[in-house]
């Protein structure tokens, strides 16, 4: 295909105006799709309903060891069930506290305990006179609501398909005291679907921070989220690597089963050192007795094991990734040799990231929502919903039937077409 920025002002024009027709041929259609989170779809919520089956009123209650999960105990939760999330995140069971459905809600306990309390022992943040995060960009949006509600100055740090920029991370971290941490979506990341190269988790590892209290947090919400069985990516686990590194207590490791089983109703955990899980207890005591602990058992009977566990996220990627698949073929065909966009070929996760022309994000996404096609806000890959270049979109492919991801990746392409199509104009 001829590059855009190759055709003359008439050619352009001519394009346009075909395009413009097909447009509105897909608008008439009446399409109302929502891709703005990446939630599962409703047969991939279908694999885990028998888990509902697990516990009725006759079932045994009671752990492994003989705790009876109705009654008061088990603050980090049953034995079976952090072995469970042990095995999935890649740590020991002693670095497991179990909390409830959200990962996210750990996250927000973590900086808020930082602020008011401090990290293990060190001046809390709400009495110091600056507090700085570091931000990959592009990002998830979640993670830096959580700092900007907390007033927190979030710093964005470049992301290539090796992770962050390492140099920028050494040079914040290493000389700026105010720097206290770093939000880290390891493996898939979201949006970009790439993962850290051993170097770079080495480096993380290996971090010699300003900040006593600095902390790392690694939310590997996509640990277990392959959609290829014969292509997966592995990381190194940040955990193992500190502690070589002799900074064993600098990584905060979230993960939960949000996308395995129910997002509203599944199980979450931090994996952290012994020393770090000592304090978080401390005031997890205040804060709770505990969490929904027969919930826990409902999932460890469900998957038994690691191995049961990932048995099943095979099931979800049979299911995902014609989805995927559906959005990237279109993207391949349609926009190929154009020099109007750039993705990436996740090999799992949730999410596809799209780099438009510069100044053509926000266009693409309003247009999209006119023909029915609802994607994430333009900008709030970034912090303060600030994409600098305006060229950033994630689209999540879960929800949808993968028919129809195929039509709304066709009116994703045409969107990104008029408007490239525009934005070149304005420079002939």
């Amino acid at each position: 295909m001829k590059a855009y920025k190759e055709m003359s002002r008439d050619e352009l024009l001519t394009l346009k105006a075909a395009l413009e027709e097909e447009y509105k041929e897909e608008q008439a259609k009446g399409l109302s799709l929502n891709m703005a989170r990446g939630k599962p779809g409703f047969s991939q919520l279908a694999l885990s309903m028998k888990m509902l089956d697990e516990i009725n009123s006759s079932s045994d209650m009671r752990t492994l060891l003989g705790n009876d999960t109705r009654n008061y105990g088990d603050l980090d939760g049953i034995g079976e069930c952090r072995q469970l999330m042990a095995d999935m995140m890649g740590v020991k069971k002693n670095n497991i506290i179990i909390y409830g459905n959200s990962s996210l809600n750990i996250m927000y306990d973590t900086i808020s305990r930082s602020v008011t309390h401090g990290v293990n022992g060190s001046t809390p943040w709400c009495k110091l006179d600056k507090v700085k995060f570091l931000c990959p960009v592009p990002g998830y949006d979640r993670h830096f609501a959580i700092t900007e509600f907390f007033g927190i100055e979030m710093i964005p740090v470049p992301l290539d398909n090796n992770g962050p920029d390492m140099d920028m991370v050494e040079q914040y971290v290493n000389n700026d005291a105010a720097v206290k941490g770093i939000w880290c979506v390891p493996k898939y990341s979201n949006p970009s679907g790439i993962s850290y190269s051993d170097e770079v988790v080495r480096r993380f590892a290996n971090l010699k921070p300003a900040a006593e209290d600095f902390r790392i947090f690694w939310d590997n919400a996509y640990c277990v989220h392959h959609l290829y069985e014969d292509e997966q990516d592995e990381i190194l686990n940040i955990l193992d690597e500190c502690e070589k590194a002799g900074n064993p207590d600098m990584a905060y490791m979230f993960a939960s089963t949000s996308k395995i089983s129910f997002p509203g109703s599944g199980i979450s955990a931090i994996a952290t050192s012994e020393t770090n899980v000592e304090f978080i207890k401390k005031q997890l005591t205040i804060q709770t007795i505990g969490h929904d602990k027969i919930n826990q058992l409902r999932h460890s009977r469900f998957f038994k094991n690691i191995d049961g566990l990932k048995a099943h996220m095979a099931k979800h990627a049979d299911l995902l990734r014609p989805k995927f698949e559906a959005v990237l073929a279109e993207l391949d065909k349609e926009l190929a040799g154009l020099e109007i966009g750039s993705w990436v070929k996740p090999r799992g996760g949730y999410f596809i990231s799209f780099n438009a022309l510069d100044g053509c994000a926000k266009a693409i996404v309003a247009k999209c929502k006119e023909a029915g096609v609802v994607l994430t806000n333009a900008g709030a890959t970034y912090p303060y919903g600030n994409d600098p270049k305006d060229s950033n979109i994630r689209i999540a492919p879960s929800f949808p039937t993968p028919e129809e991801m195929a039509a709304a990746a066709k009116i994703f392409v045409l969107c990104t077409k008029l408007v490239s199509i525009d934005k070149i104009l304005e420079s002939k």
